[in-house]
């Protein structure tokens, strides 16, 4: 199930998520993180979520919090999907803790239900051609699927260290391997982030392969507020070069 062709995420206010739609986006990304320059609280949600068009997927984004506050934010907002962006295992439950990881484990797909789940995953290193380089996210997968309810689509998100805060994980500005996502295998549509912009949109989908974009800081002038002629050229160019989507 491919949610999307182009997401703006990280809106604000409610002239760019009405612009971000009017201009062709067909998801808008609500952050509640706590701590993100971008973060929304429930009331102010409310009137983004409000002013986004009917059509457009209203996608709420977290990092390692219950399915229960999710569940309550997605009722209170009127969000039309998740996306977790938590590690994808807990290596030691006492450091995690302590350290304040945030983890969104595989049975949270199932604990979601019936909103459909994106998951942030990130390449694993190598250059071998050919080489499984989502083998981690490809685990989660399964092991969600296990448990009741896979994800719907993949976002393969740049690299950030374990120990980054949650408020840090997303909107860093870098970039990821494009070559290495076209060589890596997923049984899921697959969407790129991490440092696109207008100018390296359309050479991203070309040799990623992609079929699915999201943007958030390559658009803004500033965190959270969103340039209106960025977000005109991305999504313009990443229109173009993007290949058409049959089920949304």
């Amino acid at each position: 199930m491919q949610l999307f062709r182009i997401k703006v995420c990280g809106i604000t206010r409610e002239e760019d998520a009405q612009l971000a739609a009017s201009l062709g986006a067909d998801a808008i990304g609500l952050n509640f993180v706590a701590g993100s320059p971008r973060c929304l609280d429930v009331e102010r949600a409310k009137r983004v979520a409000a002013a986004i068009p009917e059509g457009v997927v209203r996608v709420g984004v977290f990092a390692g919090v219950t399915a229960a506050v999710m569940n309550e934010t997605a009722e209170a907002v009127g969000l039309d999907a998740i996306q977790l962006h938590g590690e994808l295992w807990p290596r030691d439950c006492d450091v995690d803790s302590k350290r304040g990881v945030p983890v969104d484990p595989p049975q949270r797909c199932g604990e979601l239900r019936p909103l459909p789940v994106i998951r942030a995953v990130h390449l694993e290193p190598g250059d071998a051609a050919g080489a499984n380089r989502l083998g981690d996210a490809n685990r989660w997968v399964e092991a969600a699927r296990q448990a009741g309810a896979p994800p719907a689509m993949l976002l393969v998100d740049a690299v950030v260290a374990r120990e980054t805060s949650a408020a840090a994980r997303g909107g860093t500005g870098r970039t990821v391997d494009w070559a290495g996502v076209a060589g890596a295998h997923a049984d899921l549509p697959v969407a790129l982030a991490g440092g696109l912009k207008p100018d390296n949109i359309a050479d991203a989908i070309a040799v990623s392969g992609t079929v699915a974009v999201d943007v958030a800081s390559g658009v803004e002038s500033a965190p959270g507020v969103k340039d209106a002629d960025l977000m005109r050229r991305f999504i313009a160019e990443a229109a173009r070069a993007l290949p058409p989507v049959a089920t949304l």
